[in-house]
C-alpha cells in the first residue's frame, strides 16, 4: 500500500500491473480500493490500475464531516481524484468506476475532459443521480450502529455469494467454495464499518443535492468519452431505468445486462468482470501489448 497527500490529506492507494496504458479505480459508497483487488489481476498485460480509498474511506485520512458535508461532496471527491493524478505525475488515464464511483468520475470528466479515456462502469450512480428519501437516509444511521446489519445489507449487494433463503432470513450465509471471494466480502465488512460519518452520511446527502441540483443531467449530452455501463441483472442498489436514461442522454454510452449477478461483479465474479473490462480496453492498449 502506498499513502499519498492530496488536498492536505493523506491518500491510501495501490496498483496491479505495469504498462503504458493507466486506469484509475473509483470505489463506490462504503467502499475501498480492495474492491477490485480480485480482478485487478487478470487485467491484460500492459494495463497499469492504480485503486485509491476515497477520504473517510479504507486507509485514506478520515475528517470530521462539516456541518453541511461540503467536505465530502461529489466535487470534493472528485477534486481528491484529479489531485491524486496530479501528485503521481499521470496526466490522461481511462477510468473503471463502481456505483457512487460513477457519479465522480462524471465530475472529473466535465472539469477536465481532456485527461481521460474510456470509461467502464459497473452499476454506476448516473449523472443525472437520485433522490435519498429521509428514511431510506436515516437507515445509514442505524448501520453505523449494528456490524450485522451493515454486514447483512452489504450481502445484498454481491446476492450470487450468498445463499439466497439466507439473505431473507436476516443471517446471510456464503454458499459453499467461494475461498478469496468470501475472505474479501468479510474483509470489506470490516472497512465499511470503520468509515467516517462523512461517509454513512455524507454521501446519500450528496448524491440526492445532485440528482436536485440537475447541473450533471443538463450536461450529459456533451459528454463524449466512451462509456461502457456493466449491470447485474439482481442489482437491488441501482435500477435499470436509471442506466437506460444513461444511454439515451449519453452521445456514446453502451449498456450491457449481465444475468446471475447484483451489485457488484468485481466481487462476485471477478474474472467475469476482468472479461468486460479487457474487451472494453484493448482497443486502448499500444498494438504489441494486445492479447
Amino acid at each position: 500500500m502506498n499513502r499519498v497527500k492530496v488536498n492536505g490529506l493523506e491518500f491510501a492507494w495501490r496498483e496491479w500491473g505495469e504498462g503504458q496504458t493507466v486506469v484509475l479505480f473509483i470505489h463506490g459508497n462504503l467502499a475501498s480500493k480492495e474492491w477490485i483487488s480480485l480482478a485487478a489481476p487478470h487485467f491484460p498485460r500492459g494495463v497499469r490500475t492504480i485503486a485509491v480509498d476515497w477520504r473517510g474511506c479504507g486507509d485514506s485520512d478520515k475528517p470530521a464531516p462539516l456541518p453541511d458535508f461540503s467536505n465530502y461532496s461529489i466535487t470534493r471527491h472528485a477534486d481528491d481524484m484529479l489531485g491524486l493524478l496530479d501528485a503521481l505525475g499521470i496526466s490522461f488515464c481511462h477510468l473503471a468506476t463502481h456505483s457512487t464511483g460513477g457519479i465522480i468520475s462524471t465530475r472529473m470528466l466535465l472539469k477536465q475532459p481532456e485527461r481521460f479515456g474510456r470509461v467502464f462502469s459497473l452499476s454506476p450512480v448516473a449523472p443525472q443521480s437520485f433522490i435519498f428519501p429521509p428514511d431510506k437516509a436515516a437507515f445509514f444511521g442505524q448501520m453505523k450502529m449494528n456490524k450485522a446489519l451493515t454486514r447483512q445489507v452489504m450481502a445484498h449487494t454481491a446476492p450470487s455469494l450468498f445463499q439466497p433463503q439466507s439473505l431473507q432470513s436476516g443471517n446471510a450465509l456464503f454458499k459453499p467454495d467461494l475461498g478469496p471471494r468470501a475472505r474479501l466480502f468479510d474483509t470489506i465488512v470490516d472497512q465499511a464499518f470503520a468509515v467516517s460519518d462523512g461517509i454513512w452520511f455524507g454521501t446519500p446527502y450528496a448524491i440526492t443535492q445532485e440528482a436536485r441540483s440537475g447541473f450533471l443531467k443538463s450536461r450529459m449530452g456533451g459528454i463524449h468519452h466512451p462509456h461502457l455501463v456493466v449491470w447485474g441483472m439482481m442489482d437491488v442498489i441501482i435500477q435499470e431505468a436509471s442506466l437506460q436514461e444513461m444511454v439515451r442522454l449519453m452521445p456514446h454510452c453502451r449498456l450491457v445486462t449481465v444475468p446471475g449477478i447484483g451489485h457488484s461483479m468485481n466481487l462476485e465474479a471477478p474474472q467475469l468482470y476482468a472479461d468486460y473490462f479487457s474487451g472494453w480496453i484493448r482497443d486502448a492498449l499500444p498494438e504489441h501489448s494486445r492479447p
